[in-house]
């Protein structure tokens, strides 16, 4: 416990820049470590970059294949023997509450890679990415580290807009991702929970580039100011309409999808304003879950929303998914959503939430015919309950 307490004294002591360098600092002297190393997943999802930056000791490794992603998609800690010497690699995922941050990799002496260091070396890793979450309000290191390529300026506030990849508690877990990441422009997601509820909403602003993101940010902004006044679901999407509306005057408008799920009881409020589709699969059967279809966000003055019910069961999974997935054409001018989207759902069954997002877009970009022009979306959430199931 003593090494640990060190370990978490140099971290909260460290500047936001220097989290690595202070991390490296105490494992050497606390563990005898060798080489430590953090690995932080890109946008997209695919790639794993090195946090010291370009140099030689940069390292950017594939998510697939490699023994680090192999950590990541796990979520368990793998060791792997050093060639040629006597050390051992522990890699270990970094993640809060089911957001897959990277990977930390610790190269220790064989006599001092012991059940007990790896233990306590899986806490380290908890700690240091909930550090990261601080560190970055204050510093652009680790979003640098995240980036193979330049994001364009829409993208970047898209990116900026969202909260974590994923979640997960007892009761459910969130998984979501946006394509092209580098090249986004007005889909998005967002969501809260709190101890009675979780309300999420997947929205497409209408148009493309900065305007298209300038949209989003005020629609997604006016729905988040409206939830923290406490009002319900309704009055939430009304509120957002007028402030759409109020600015571009029916110009432009926002179709948005919006769910509140009580916690206890898996009742859920759903509000169909717009493209986003949902679809569920309930043990082995797949299905597009229809709602009434009501008017986007700012399209008219003074828009009313009726919220309609529905219940999800333990073990249901919802995807949540834009016009740029479900609208998708093959070669053959077939849309994804005939069939493709029921397969890939279907192929994805076994993927934690935080896994299946990814691989559907892999899926949309392998079956279309030519480059897509609009960007894409996928949400999962995959639904527990009580924490029994």
């Amino acid at each position: 416990m003593t090494r640990l307490l060190d370990v978490e004294t140099a971290l909260r002591a460290a500047a936001p820049h220097a989290l690595v360098d202070a991390l490296r600092g105490v494992l050497t002297t606390a563990y005898r470590a060798t080489e430590v190393r953090l690995l932080l997943t890109d946008y997209g999802g695919t790639v794993l970059r090195s946090c010291d930056g370009p140099g030689p000791g940069a390292v950017s490794l594939s998510v697939f294949g490699s023994p680090e992603g192999r950590a990541l998609g796990s979520q368990e800690p793998r060791e792997q023997q050093v060639a040629h010497g006597d050390a051992v690699d522990h890699h270990l995922p970094v993640t809060v509450r089911g957001d897959r941050i990277g990977i930390l990799t610790v190269r220790l002496p064989d006599e001092g890679s012991t059940p007990e260091a790896a233990n306590e070396l899986r806490y380290v890793a908890d700690l240091l990415g909930r550090e990261i979450l601080v560190a970055e309000r204050d510093t652009d290191v680790y979003q640098r580290a995240r980036r193979v390529s330049r994001l364009t300026l829409a993208a970047e506030m898209q990116w900026q807009l969202l909260p974590a990849r994923a979640y997960r508690d007892a009761r459910f877990a969130l998984g979501a991702q946006l394509e092209p990441a580098y090249a986004v422009h007005g889909d998005n997601f967002d969501w809260s929970v709190d101890a009675d509820e979780l309300i999420f909403t997947v929205t497409n602003g209408m148009g493309e580039g900065i305007e298209a993101s300038l949209l989003t940010h005020l629609a997604v902004n006016a729905l988040r100011n409206a939830r923290r006044a406490g009002i319900g679901l309704a009055d939430q999407a009304a509120l957002a309409d007028q402030a759409v509306h109020d600015h571009y005057r029916g110009a432009a408008h926002v179709s948005t999808l919006m769910l509140r799920i009580e916690l206890a009881t898996g009742r859920v409020e759903a509000i169909d304003a717009g493209s986003p589709q949902m679809w569920r699969m309930r043990g082995k059967t797949v299905e597009r879950i229809d709602l009434d279809a009501q008017l986007p966000l700012g399209m008219f003055e003074e828009s009313h929303y009726t919220p309609q019910e529905f219940t999800v069961a333990p073990g249901d999974r919802l995807i949540f998914v834009s016009d740029g997935v479900y609208e998708t054409l093959s070669p053959r001018g077939e849309r994804y959503a005939e069939q493709a989207l029921s397969r890939a759902i279907h192929a994805t069954g076994l993927l934690p939430a935080a896994m299946v997002p990814r691989e559907v877009l892999r899926d949309v970009a392998d079956y279309r015919v030519t480059e897509s022009l609009d960007d894409a979306l996928v949400l999962c959430l995959d639904w527990v309950g009580d924490g029994h199931c």
